[in-house]
């Protein structure tokens, strides 16, 4: 099923608008059915299975909400688009309380009409390649609750990952602090053919610049001061298995010739030793930093960067990819929740709001601990704005308060407004990465920017 090619259900009494809707998405590409009445399209879903269902409100005998309910219980998966009057907020947020994927209201903007339909096509894609990712990962014994996703960028990356896993190359994991460079380690690792072998997790950061070179590579009786007696190093540890050096950036001038000389030659020597030992060993290394600009400025050997840059496996910052949040947010509220035997469920509509809307310099790190905190001091089942460490509680308080002097719909678009101004001042006008951030389509945003009057 392509973007352009879904199942819609046209639910509508009035013939004009039902052959209007109908003529313009068969134009659009999509298979349509006409329902003129709540009860017909009951029928219909009965009968045959829809991606898609266009509701108008208001209807002789069951309404588009009743409707949108009653197609739920019989189709779980079908979305749904309100048709309401101009101005009728409460019943838009009545649908969407029901289930509902958007609204729109008369008269009819064709153009949004596309946009959101659009949008919606590619979230139902997504869904079914995220499905197959994971029942592939689970048939490689890669459990699915490790894997928590729904943006095309890591579903992407996470492709990349098995088809890397199954060669023998050098993976450099590159991301921000708290993006999840070690989970990417281990994923590569147990979709590999060494995952019944070790995986040896260094973090060369953590190590003194004295002990590194003896961490990794062992040392002999009397080496140095305090060498009672011979140890093994990371690399012999790891031997038929996966050697992930995280930070490796950090890595001294000395502990890099070493490393260079076991990527070109498979063979090592412990500190204070003079014989030469092999170990098979897979390699995957992690940075943070820059290492182009480390080595332009003569911090980390430029043959080494090569050596070790074969595959790059790039976890973009969970700014970038909101639509992840959501579901990361739900994965550590269950866990916590348990961990901590509290009954919390969820966040309210503005902590949800928030969350959304926070950049997460610590990425998905620092979103763990935001919601285990949440849920440690939450006082009810949700957590609310209030228990969320974000100074935008008061601005949206704020908001809120100035947002009860006019409609809902109103303060909903100001809302929006000032989120798109947001984005495109931080993408520096980059429509793009805007769309990225926002979790829109660059076709949605091209539309908005419109709407709302940017230039």
């Amino acid at each position: 099923m392509g973007l352009a090619d879904l199942d819609i259900l046209i639910v509508e009494d009035e013939p004009f608008q039902r052959e209007m809707l109908r003529d313009h998405l068969i134009r659009e590409g999509h298979r349509v059915r006409e329902a003129e009445s709540g009860d017909r399209a009951v029928e219909l879903l009965k009968g045959g299975s829809f991606d898609l269902l266009l509701l108008d409100y208001r209807m002789a005998g069951m309404n588009g909400v009743e409707v949108l309910k009653e197609a739920r219980r019989l189709c779980p998966d079908v979305e749904a688009i309100l048709i309401t009057a101009y101005g009728a907020i409460e019943t838009a947020v009545e649908a969407m309380k029901a289930g509902a994927a958007d609204y729109l209201t008369k008269p009819i903007d064709l153009e949004e009409l596309s946009l959101i339909i659009e949008r919606i096509g590619r979230h139902r894609t997504l869904v079914r390649e995220n499905e197959l990712l994971r029942q592939e990962l689970g048939a490689r014994g890669v459990s699915s609750d490790a894997i928590r996703f729904k943006s095309p960028g890591m579903a992407e990356l996470i492709q990349l990952a098995g088809r890397v896993a199954a060669s023998q190359a050098t993976v450099l994991i590159q991301g921000e602090t708290g993006t999840g460079k070690e989970l990417m380690a281990r994923l590569v690792h147990q979709l590999s053919p060494r995952a019944g072998r070790p995986l040896v997790v260094v973090n060369c950061a953590a190590i003194p610049e004295s002990l590194l070179e003896s961490e990794l590579f062992g040392h002999e009786r009397g080496a140095f001061t305090g060498a009672v007696q011979r140890r093994t190093g990371r690399f012999e540890q790891a031997d038929g298995g996966t050697l992930f050096l995280d930070e490796i950036g950090e890595l001294t001038p000395a502990v890099q010739v070493k490393l260079l000389r076991f990527l070109q030659e498979r063979e090592f020597q412990r500190v204070g030793g003079e014989r030469t030992l092999k170990s098979d060993v897979r390699i995957v290394c992690a940075t943070h930093r820059d290492l182009e600009a480390r080595v332009r400025e003569g911090l980390f050997r430029e043959d080494l960067f090569y050596r070790i840059h074969v595959v790059t496996l790039k976890i973009p910052p969970l700014r970038e990819r909101r639509e992840d949040i959501p579901i990361l947010v739900d994965h550590f509220i269950e866990r916590y929740a348990r961990e901590n035997r509290r009954s919390v469920r969820g966040p309210s509509r503005e902590a949800r709001d928030l969350l959304m809307r926070y950049d997460y310099p610590g990425n998905v790190r620092e979103l763990e601990n935001i919601i285990e905190r949440a849920v440690v001091i939450a006082r009810d089942e949700v957590i609310s704005s209030h228990d969320l460490p974000f100074q935008e509680c008061a601005d949206l308080e704020d908001s809120g308060e100035a947002s009860r002097t006019g409609t809902l719909h109103a303060a909903l678009e100001e809302l929006e407004r000032r989120m798109i101004q947001e984005a495109m001042e931080h993408a520096r006008l980059n429509q793009s990465q805007a769309a990225r951030q926002l979790g829109l389509s660059e076709r949605m945003l091209r539309y908005k920017l419109k709407k709302y009057g940017f230039k």
